[in-house]
């Protein structure tokens, strides 16, 4: 494998003519697997020892979780982690393994549409996560403003000569918009059309739980992708007609409460307590 230092996105900008065509090919991988009623589950990871284990368990894909990178490299999460240390770990996850992998990318941290297809697709990642809420302010984005960005990033694409899948996050149900509690789902629905229109493969409305919301959603006949806190939701998702599951930073979360608790357990017993066989 080559060392991602000598062509992950700190080093090179853009693709090779290889790479995008290795892109494409996974884009159009990852885009096939968004069924829906038959949903592809990603548990999201941080790292390449996760990557791997994800490709192991025969998942036919990767994602990324922004929070869980950010954690692990020693930063918050809301585009606090410099992009180039973000994407030069997304592109050591894309070359540990042989599935598409699709990456969080918050709302781009900054970057132009064409820069970050031109980054994301040298990283090798096949896909995207796009957020429609300022990371930096903690507001909702206009929805057109947000379109706008969606249809940039797919022209970008176009004109890169690479397929990117893009998953369009809305905000709606994580920082509500002004208003009646129950004209979210109304807000919801509509950014989801825009958001289709503008070219995005999938809505990703994170924080929607409520079964008759997924309902709607699902019947606008658009690809959508729900959160879940762990594994026992997946079946009934499955049923209402999601067509992607994500875990977010479920599974970071827990692997840090882990060893929380081992250290703990080690320092609990302190120096000269060790059991006699490690004496």
């Amino acid at each position: 494998m080559t060392p991602p230092s000598s062509w992950s996105p700190g080093a090179e900008p853009r693709p090779t003519a290889d790479q995008a065509a290795a892109v494409t090919h996974r884009a159009g991988l990852l885009r096939s697997l968004h069924r829906p009623g038959a949903p592809l589950l990603l548990p999201n990871v941080w790292d390449c020892r996760g990557a791997r284990l994800v490709a192991e368990a025969g998942l036919p894909a990767v994602a990324t979780s922004s929070a869980a990178i950010a954690d692990s490299l020693g930063y918050t999460d809301g585009e606090a982690t410099p992009v180039g240390e973000m994407l030069d770990m997304i592109a050591r996850i894309a070359a540990a393994v042989d599935v598409p992998v699709t990456a969080d990318l918050e709302r781009g941290y900054g970057m132009t549409p064409v820069e970050l297809v031109e980054r994301l697709a040298a990283a090798g990642a096949a896909g995207c996560n796009l957020e429609d809420s300022d990371p930096r302010t903690g507001r909702l984005v206009d929805a057109g403003q947000q379109a706008d960005l969606l249809a940039g990033v797919r022209d970008a694409a176009h004109a890169c000569g690479v397929d990117l899948v893009v998953n369009a996050r809305i905000d709606t149900h994580l920082r509500p918009p002004s208003g009646e509690p129950g004209g979210r789902l109304d807000e919801t629905v509509r950014r989801a059309h825009l958001y289709q229109a503008a070219g995005a493969d999938c809505v990703y409305p994170i924080l929607l739980s409520d079964e008759t919301g997924i309902a709607r959603l699902v019947a606008t006949g658009i690809a959508v992708n729900i959160l879940a806190a762990g594994g026992a939701a997946v079946t009934r998702l499955a049923e209402l007609g999601v067509a992607r599951i994500s875990l977010g930073a479920h599974l970071y979360q827990a692997s840090r409460a882990h060893l929380a608790g081992l250290v703990a357990d080690v320092a609990a017993a302190g120096p000269g307590h060790q059991p006699a066989a490690t004496r």
